[in-house]
């Protein structure tokens, strides 16, 4: 199930329509398909569900469904922002505060009521639109404000998913954080260390790396490499490490088909292969200086080992 299609069915209490699912992106031949191998299951004629929500539900379907109904109550008087704006857009809120519902009014007084906190900018601002009957503000602006007012990890790897998915770039980033009524410094510090993470793992291992000042690692990994579909990794190629970690939270972007008139993708990266190798996981990243210390013994090693010792062939 696509993220737009698991927004749906959170609002609608774990179900969802056919119609929501063409509208999601699903034709006719996807739906059959995914109820004949029981991927979804039909709870009532033109109603399904997808198997795995009979199985757990998760905290932030529970707050999706809390953002529902705080902007149905408002009548279209309030739009969800900040991190519930983003969780509507479907990106990944790992690490932001899901005890409140955030919406934002052009008039009213601020403050937390009954779960709901409401923020007053008047005007409103730029960046406001409707989905499915539900006013939020755009992917950008709910980053750009969760990034402004929240810790500085879950925000960088919120704005990393927004990047990685399309739904936001660089420069709308920048923008939005220019236009925030407060907190644009801080947003713009945090868009300053998205690197192109593809998972929440990659994005904190990446901001352990540059907090330290440790080299960035490649763009591609070295030619003829397999790693294993449960794993990501990092090539270093002055240190001839690889730096595998579990890719908890992968972030979603759209599967496009491949079109013969585009140029085939750039070679991977070329270069000698890795002599060592340093594996991340996850509960680790939660100790930056074990992570550190892991990664710099093994840079050690490495460096140990490529080490290559002249002789003086006159004095044998």
């Amino acid at each position: 199930m696509n993220p737009q299609l698991a927004v749906m069915a959170c609002l609608r209490g774990g179900v969802f329509r056919r119609a929501d699912a063409r509208a999601c992106g699903y034709d006719d031949a996807d739906i059959d398909y995914l109820l004949a191998t029981g991927g979804w299951r039909r709870i009532r004629r033109g109603t399904y569900a997808e198997q795995r929500a009979f199985e757990v539900v998760t905290e932030k379907a529970l707050y999706l469904r809390r953002v529902h109904r705080a902007l149905r109550a408002a009548g279209g008087m309030v739009f969800a922002s900040h991190q519930s704006a983003a969780a509507l857009h479907a990106l990944p809120v790992w690490g932001l505060d899901l005890s409140t519902v955030h919406v934002t009014a052009a008039s009213g007084r601020s403050g937390r009521v009954g779960g709901v906190y409401r923020h007053i900018r008047d005007p409103v601002g730029p960046g406001v639109l409707i989905w499915n009957r539900l006013p939020m503000v755009s992917a950008a602006r709910a980053v750009a404000e969760v990034a402004a007012t929240s810790p500085t990890i879950p925000a960088i790897a919120l704005a990393d998913a927004a990047l990685y998915a399309g739904l936001a770039t660089k420069r709308t980033l920048r923008r939005a954080a220019g236009l925030l009524p407060y907190g644009g410094d801080r947003a713009l510090g945090v868009f300053a260390h998205c690197r192109g993470s593809a998972s929440v793992a990659e994005s904190r291992l990446r901001f352990i790396l540059s907090a330290a000042g440790l080299p960035d690692p490649a763009e591609a990994l070295p030619p003829g490499l397999e790693i294993a579909e449960l794993e990501a990794a990092l090539w270093f190629p002055e240190q001839r490490t690889l730096l595998e970690f579990e890719p908890r939270h992968p972030y979603w972007h759209e599967e496009l088909e491949e079109d013969a008139d585009q140029p085939p993708p750039p070679p991977t990266a070329d270069g000698p292969p890795p002599v060592e190798t340093c594996w991340i996981p996850w509960t680790d990243l939660d100790h930056p200086k074990t992570v550190l210390d892991r990664i710099t013994s093994t840079f050690a090693r490495a460096a140990r080992r490529t080490d290559i010792r002249h002789v003086d062939f006159a004095r044998m």
